[in-house]
């Protein structure tokens, strides 16, 4: 039987340590030049899909201030009513595109993180990285995109 030491729960604690660090590298998988390129790429588009998301609900909101409910804003060339509400129907509708998006490229880091970027997720198959750059948030290959017209042959 091995002796107790006031040394082991030194190395004890030195071997969790130790597992830490290994399961913090399986984690993390060490990403080539193309997965630095393209996460530095996804976390741009997301900061302006962001920006763009805030200014138009900023934008919209700003309609509807000094409205009371029921207000109609009529078109001075056209005599149509109430184009604020249009508007402000309009950038909404794009402010919601924009967080869209902004949860493809979280879906996208997190393959990143994972290791499983670049796989399309209908069908398994690898992405070509020219479909990646143009679209680094691409979930599906261009087979699977195109609902299988043969367009991708």
């Amino acid at each position: 039987m091995p002796r107790a030491t006031k040394d082991a729960p030194v190395k004890a604690a030195g071997k969790k340590a130790a597992t830490a660090r290994k399961s913090a590298a399986k984690k993390a998988p060490v990403l080539d030049k193309f997965l630095e390129d393209q996460l530095a790429e996804l976390e741009r588009e997301r900061a302006n899909y962001l920006r763009q998301a805030e200014t138009l609900k900023a934008e919209a909101d700003s309609l509807t201030e000094d409205r009371e409910p029921g207000d109609v804003q009529f078109d001075e060339e056209s005599g149509e009513g109430d184009t604020l509400a249009v508007e402000r129907e309009r950038d909404l509708a794009l402010s919601a595109q924009a967080r869209a998006a902004i949860d493809q490229i979280d879906v996208a880091i997190e393959k990143i993180r994972a290791g499983t970027y670049g796989q399309c997720d209908n069908c398994g198959t690898t992405i070509p990285k020219e479909r990646l750059k143009a679209l680094p948030y691409a979930a599906l290959c261009v087979k699977c995109k195109s609902g299988g017209l043969g367009l991708g042959r």
